[in-house]
């Protein structure tokens, strides 16, 4: 098992000298309120959803040992990830996913029940939302900000626009309501839009092919490949030597 890629580059960044991790603190600072996130994690830390640890069910921890299902690669990462106990960005790094491809792989196995449903409702709001399961409204009202009239009556609003000259989007709709504040909005938009991103930490480590966290069963593959490959010029040979024996004895 290889070591955690974040692990690496959190002890990276927690080695360099004090002064620099001033300048790192105050920027971060800086740009997490021009981003209008920095309330979101001072009141909220245990619901990030980077930060959030699925849990395996009895049947993904059989799906993962047995692999009857057949399931593309990356799922079986993302399960693998899960029995790591790996945070959602933890598995987002070691399988070089963006956040959203992680959210619609934790979205998947959420319906398969190979994952536990989160306590918090703004992990299952974050995480529909990102993998586009979830609309703007929706999120807001899975997390029990807004209510369902309150959608509602944003979604009316909102249709009664979709004709005129100057149609809105439905948050802007929502924020004219006065259901939604605006830094709730914009920062909700904002992770959406940065959950697109990959985060790459050695360019020197990106695969070539789909990356496992312990497949065996892949590598067992590639060596019975190898050795037919093998065969199949060992028969060649044995064929071109009877051959050459014939013409000899002949």
């Amino acid at each position: 098992m290889k070591r955690n890629l974040f692990d690496l580059f959190l002890e990276k960044v927690l080695n360099v000298p004090l002064w620099i991790k001033q300048v790192i603190y105050i920027r971060l600072m800086n740009e997490m309120n021009e981003l209008l996130c920095e309330d979101f994690i001072h009141n909220n830390p245990e619901d990030i959803f980077s930060t959030f640890i699925p849990t395996l069910t009895f049947k993904g921890k059989t799906e993962l040992m047995e692999r009857k299902c057949g399931l593309d690669a990356n799922i079986y990462n993302f399960l693998q990830g899960c029995a790591n106990n790996y945070s959602m960005l933890e598995i987002s790094i070691n399988t070089f996913l963006s956040m959203e491809e992680v959210a619609k792989y934790y979205e998947l196995c959420l319906e398969q029940s190979f994952i536990k449903v989160p306590d918090s409702k703004e992990i299952h709001a974050m995480a529909g939302f990102i993998a586009g399961k979830f609309r703007i409204g929706e999120y807001f009202k899975q997390k029990g900000q807004i209510t369902v009239d309150q959608l509602q009556q944003a979604i009316l609003t909102h249709k009664g626009l979709t004709s005129t000259d100057n149609p809105k989007k439905f948050g802007e709709v929502m924020l004219e309501l006065g259901i939604v504040n605006e830094a709730d909005l914009k920062a909700i938009l904002i992770l959406k839009e940065e959950a697109k991103k990959r985060f790459i930490l050695d360019s020197a480590t990106v695969p070539k092919t789909e990356t496992t966290f312990c497949d065996e069963k892949a590598e067992l593959e590639k060596e019975i490949s190898t050795l037919k490959e093998e065969n199949v010029k060992l028969k060649r040979k044995m064929l071109q030597l009877l051959e050459l024996v014939k013409r000899n004895n002949s």
